[in-house]
């Protein structure tokens, strides 16, 4: 300043003191504090109405000592063997012989043969697929699909007006024969012997 000011006197003046961080720190602390006693103030009220920490630990050792069991095993089902159907092998493709080749296959099988000629009218040479097996209603759940071992590839029906137990296997123009004779007999193994399954009890926890 050129020399034109100077500074006499032993006092100078001083800067504004900075703010005290141990008073924040204490209202924070003071904050935390009241915070927590309201929280826990809350959960005694919870507490009181739902019946406390004993309650929910009951019902957590419950859902854990629920053991798992097997569901009901599948109603007993009557599936008549081989022996009992009786099967009418019916050619409805141009080959000839094949009505009877598979009826002697069949028959080493185990099962009856009745009638063994062309296919009618209605199927001839009007079957694309394997094959068709065609019973009465009551054969549905029965000896059809015993056949079905046999020829899985087949088209299922059901004639509401046939008599008889007797079943129509209908050769079709897409026919390569019988199922191999241990898929067969596995298959009906299974249907003789159903395994129930088994689940675990749900709960909800």
């Amino acid at each position: 300043m050129g020399g034109q000011y100077k500074i006499t006197g032993d006092k100078f003046p001083r800067m504004r003191p900075a703010r005290r961080r141990g008073r924040l720190a204490f209202a924070g602390v003071a904050c935390a504090t009241v915070l927590g006693v309201l929280g826990w103030g809350t959960l005694q009220l919870i507490d009181v109405f739902t019946g406390g920490d004993e309650a929910s630990a009951a019902g957590t050792a419950a859902c854990r000592a629920t053991p798992a069991r097997a569901s009901a095993s599948p109603a007993a089902v009557t599936v008549p063997k081989p022996a009992q159907v009786t099967v009418n092998v019916l050619n409805a493709t141009t080959r000839k012989g094949l009505a009877q080749q598979t009826a002697d296959e069949l028959k080493k099988r185990g099962f009856r043969i009745g009638e063994v000629t062309n296919a009618p009218a209605q199927f001839d040479k009007k079957v694309d697929g394997s094959g068709v097996l065609l019973g009465p209603a009551a054969a549905l759940k029965g000896s059809l699909p015993v056949l079905g071992t046999q020829l899985p590839a087949a088209e299922r029906r059901t004639d509401a007006a046939r008599k008889g137990a007797t079943l129509d296997l209908i050769i079709g123009n897409g026919f390569k024969g019988l199922a191999e004779r241990a898929d067969a007999d596995a298959a009906l193994a299974r249907m003789a012997a159903p395994q129930p399954t088994s689940a675990a009890e749900k709960k909800d926890c």
